[in-house]
């Protein structure tokens, strides 16, 4: 079924039939999972962790230099994610696919999901989409990654346990031309007391700006992780930012991990 009111483009090579499979035989998965069996308390997410685009959808009419951008993904956040996984012994859920295509951190229906315009870069392939080729994009990647942590979730409480959901993210270090002054936020909703845990042990460390709900706050109408799949379950969750400039080399990337490792840890205990 067709929208009504979209708009027609003067250019097709970004339109996909969604009569056919959006995903090629040898394309990935819509996310991947590492170390399932963790026995840590903390489920991670990261549901930025790539940018790449399905060859369906050729390149969303954006050229490379746009489409390595935060725009398109969190700088640092899949090695910063996978460092936490193995120095925790968490289980981590990673989407495959760019966030211009369909953003996992973000509730159906809002225009953030499927972004025309992200900043102030306009995102040709998606503009005028159909309610046919939303609703593949919804059913080939949103839904089967938003489903397993659902289910992992369900069988880690089934058995008993809490667990503690943890999104992994980073953001950049100028927004709409405004430098940011924080070097890492922590993003809560009804986890007031885990929230609050994780910014006093990260503001132990001198000479670190940490942001408390800042740069981001969560809020249902924008936010997925947090509303769904922590506090509508009565569990403790978070989001981390990171800002990326701090996470774009192995150094970075080791120094954040390590220190992200024992606020976690500190929090852990004090959670009981």
């Amino acid at each position: 079924m067709t929208s009504s009111n979209a708009a027609p483009r003067p250019e097709n090579r970004w339109r996909h039939d969604p009569a056919l499979p959006l995903l090629a035989i040898d394309e990935p998965p819509p996310y991947s999972v590492v170390n399932p069996d963790g026995a840590s308390p903390y489920l991670l997410l990261c549901e930025h962790a790539a940018n790449r685009i399905p060859r369906a959808l050729g390149d969303l009419g954006l050229p490379e230099t746009e489409r390595r951008r935060h725009i398109a993904w969190d700088i640092g956040v899949s090695a910063l994610s996978l460092h936490l996984s193995r120095t925790l012994d968490a289980p981590l859920f990673m989407t495959n696919y760019s966030r211009l295509v369909i953003d996992c951190n973000r509730p159906l229906g809002v225009p953030s999901a499927i972004p025309e315009t992200s900043e102030t870069t306009e995102i040709p392939g998606n503009i005028g989409l159909t309610d046919a080729e939303k609703a593949q994009r919804i059913e080939t990647l949103f839904t089967p990654y938003a489903e397993a942590v659902a289910r992992r979730l369900d069988l880690l409480q089934q058995q008993g346990k809490r667990p503690i959901v943890v999104g992994i993210h980073s953001f950049t270090p100028i927004y709409f031309g405004k430098q940011r002054p924080w070097h890492a936020g922590i993003l809560y909703g009804a986890a007031t007391g885990f929230g609050r845990t994780m910014i006093r042990e990260l503001r132990t460390e001198s000479g670190l700006t940490i942001g408390d709900n800042e740069p981001y706050t969560i809020h249902r109408d924008e936010d997925y992780t947090v509303p769904v799949h922590a506090d509508a379950r009565g569990l403790p969750g978070a989001l981390i930012e990171v800002r990326h400039d701090l996470i774009d080399t192995l150094s970075g990337v080791g120094a954040w991990g390590d220190r992200l490792t024992r606020c976690f840890e500190a929090a852990t205990r004090e959670l009981g």
